[in-house]
């Protein structure tokens, strides 16, 4: 059909290099590397992971164990902790949640005496 054409030359109208290879004459690709880090984000509308694979996800955070950093676990016994850590005078906020603790944790004791 392209030989029928008066315009420009035989060879633009012959499709030998827009086709593509049989994968037999394919070398070997690499392999896209799957289930990469942070590839798919939890929150992403737009990402296409099925129901059953969000909810494998939510059981696998809520059954895991997360490493906390010294600091982290400091905080969490006593908030004004990582603040004398560094040599630092704790925070205002800090303080206030030492107080309110405490102040908790008294009054939790004198309830299971009663």
């Amino acid at each position: 059909m392209s030989g029928y054409s008066n315009v420009g030359q035989g060879s633009v109208y012959e499709a030998g290099d827009q086709r593509n290879p049989k994968d037999s004459e394919v070398e070997g690709r690499p392999r896209y590397q799957e289930g990469m880090e942070h590839s798919h984000l939890p929150n992403d509308s737009k990402d296409e992971r099925s129901i059953a694979n969000r909810l494998d996800n939510e059981e696998r955070k809520l059954n895991r164990k997360e490493q906390d950093d010294p600091e982290t676990s400091a905080s969490k016994k006593d908030p004004t902790l990582p603040a004398k850590l560094h040599g630092n005078e704790p925070s205002k906020g800090a303080k206030v949640d030492a107080d309110l603790r405490s102040e908790e944790e008294e009054y939790l004791k004198n309830k299971g005496k009663k």
